[in-house]
């Protein structure tokens, strides 16, 4: 685990990088899908308790007004959209207008799993097979503006896709006995595999719908987080979760040379996110909670109404599972521009969006 020198010089790099990228945006198109890591605002009109459409979420975004994004400020699809030089945010399908579709989408629903089962004991959610079937609508609106089906997917090569999911298939699911029986059904590489299984159809599905540059993020130490560490009342890390996360992990990075290797027209990239959340120290203060938690459902979440903590900038959780926004950013930085080896595989997003573009043949 890394040291407080680690952490804060981490810090103090992302904090002098400058956010803006000058210029056209390096992608003519952006479109996300995952769970509440990048939901800004799909949740809100959901009958869930899996929002955050709610003071104090939201205190450090712009105007400090909650807009379903859970986290003070930006989340990693935001960062993102800044690296890539997009001037605003990319809109939630909940919300997206007209013309707005053709510069991207963010699909990204709170409690979302791979699985559809996963997180249906907080309420509604989009799982991934749901947002696949929006991007689908999302499709035949863009084929409306431009078209045809053909010009649309031509369009749709250009762009930017990121996948963030398999979180709530886990902390939502497996890590579940008392609700979900998948423990009891599956051992952990089983279930890694069933995952993985799953997650490659829809994958499969996205690169028939259009999508050529697709960077996948992996799942962090799971067995780190504020709502693991009380649930096992322990100040490290549980390494039977975080062993169940990389068995996940290791068959994503192996998906990702499959699907390279089955579509030679398209590139896949795996994101460690892994290796990029090892900054976490359990023994840190800075990694308990920034706001305080309720114990009822949804357990974990924030306390509406009350004041979070006054150093945000120094505290890498906001609730007992979702990063604060200095977190989010110190990910978003190392997923676009590796500061190790190990951050991306095979590449980084900096690169993979240099990678040619290849149009779509009806």
């Amino acid at each position: 685990m890394a040291c407080y020198g680690k952490i804060f010089a981490t810090i103090f790099v992302v904090l002098n990088l400058k956010t803006f990228v000058e210029g056209a945006p390096q992608v003519p198109c952006y479109f996300i899908f995952g769970d509440s890591l990048l939901d800004n605002g799909n949740n809100n009109d959901l009958n869930t308790t899996a929002k955050a459409n709610y003071p104090p979420y939201g205190v450090d975004f712009k105007d400090g007004r909650p807009t379903g994004r859970f986290t003070n400020g930006r989340n990693t699809a935001d960062f993102l959209a800044e690296y890539l030089g997009f001037d605003h945010y990319i809109p939630p399908f909940a919300s997206v207008k007209d013309s707005e579709i053709l510069e991207g989408v963010n699909y990204a629903s709170g409690s979302a799993g791979i699985r559809n089962d996963s997180g249906s004991h907080l309420g509604d959610r989009i799982y991934l097979g749901r947002q696949l079937e929006n991007h689908q609508t999302t499709i035949s609106r863009i084929a409306n503006l431009v078209g045809n089906t053909t010009s649309a997917k031509k369009h749709l090569n250009k762009c930017l896709f990121i996948v963030g999911i398999g979180s709530n298939d886990y902390i939502n699911n497996y890590l579940m006995p008392e609700i979900y029986p998948s423990s009891h059904l599956y051992t952990p590489t089983q279930y890694a595999t069933a995952l993985i299984d799953q997650y490659s159809q829809h994958l499969r599905t996205l690169y028939e719908d259009g999508a050529r540059k697709v960077a996948l993020f992996g799942l962090g130490q799971i067995g780190c987080i504020p709502a693991e560490l009380q649930k096992h009342d322990t100040r490290t890390c549980v390494s039977s979760t975080n062993n169940a996360i990389q068995q996940f992990n290791s068959k994503l990075k192996s998906l990702v040379d499959d699907l390279n290797t089955n579509f030679p027209d398209a590139k896949f990239t795996y994101i460690n996110m892994y290796s990029i959340s090892s900054i976490i120290d359990p023994l840190s203060v800075f990694t308990r909670p920034c706001c305080n938690v309720l114990e009822t459902m949804p357990e974990g979440q924030c306390v509406p109404g009350e004041t979070p903590c006054f150093l945000r900038g120094i505290y890498l959780f906001y609730d007992n599972f979702h990063p604060t926004e200095i977190a989010n950013r110190i990910a978003t930085n190392r997923a676009y521009n590796a500061l190790l080896p190990s951050d991306a595989y095979p590449m980084d997003i900096h690169h993979l969006i240099r990678t040619n573009n290849v149009v779509y043949d009806e």
